[in-house]
């Protein structure tokens, strides 16, 4: 599993609604145990797929299926771009396909590298208005779970990765190289939630591709927050089926 812009995506113990699956939650660089393993001026997309599929070969030796939320999900396709071999399937978790999907990015990306770091630091010392603007209902363990969310990362990983993002999604070579991964024939399953299904910019050609596409009732962008075990009983139903 491959978290997004914040990570990490194992705050909500997956593992623990994933019974007999070997779920792997790894760092992208810049990020918890990889805080200081990289220069966060030279972050890239590519950089941080080809740090995902090195640690598919150091700590699984197979193919495995990949799933990546958000911003993740762009990087889980272009692991599968440039290893195929280390991939099962993926599972896109309203991934980011286009820049109309990087709206956070977008507005990230040009800041005052101070002025971004203010306004990180009033999201991290107020947990409950960022689920608040977030548009999700805030509870005594999703309030938990987004002070872990909003730790993880220090603010210029953030920016670094959002500029990233902004840069590399832009680019004809990030479509081209998603469709190597759709005419290879890789399984793609899709996963987004209700409230935000309508705004996440699925091209007509990855859709047709698509093997599955479920929708979350009643949640959002952050639906493993919102509802983990409904979310990890629809990532079961993908892998059961591949």
């Amino acid at each position: 599993m491959i978290h997004g812009l914040l990570g990490s995506i194992d705050y909500f113990s997956p593992q623990a609604y994933l019974d007999g699956v070997d779920v792997r939650t790894p760092d992208l660089l810049g990020y918890g145990t990889q805080r200081d393993s990289a220069d966060r001026g030279g972050i890239t997309l590519q950089g941080q797929a080809r740090h995902v599929a090195d640690h598919l070969r150091r700590h699984l030796r197979q193919p495995a299926w990949i799933l990546g939320h958000s911003v993740g999900g762009a990087i889980a396709m272009l692991v599968a771009s440039q290893a195929p071999d280390l991939v099962c399937g993926l599972i896109s978790v309203e991934g980011n396909f286009t820049l109309n999907d990087a709206f956070w990015c977008r507005k990230i990306a040009p800041m005052d590298a101070h002025e971004w770091q203010v306004e990180y630091d009033r999201m991290c010392g107020d947990a409950e208005a960022w689920l608040r603007a977030s548009g999700i209902e805030s509870r005594p363990e999703r309030e938990q779970w987004a002070r872990i969310i909003l730790a993880n990362q220090p603010a210029a990983t953030v920016q670094a990765m959002a500029r990233a993002v902004v840069k590399e999604t832009a680019s004809e070579a990030y479509l081209a190289s998603v469709k190597v991964v759709v005419d290879r024939g890789t399984p793609i399953h899709l996963i987004a939630g209700e409230t935000s299904r309508a705004s996440w910019d699925v091209p007509a050609w990855i859709a047709a591709a698509a093997q599955s596409d479920t929708m979350l009732p009643g949640v959002g962008h952050m639906m493993m927050l919102e509802t983990p075990q409904a979310f990890c009983h629809a990532v079961r139903e993908v892998l059961q089926s591949g």
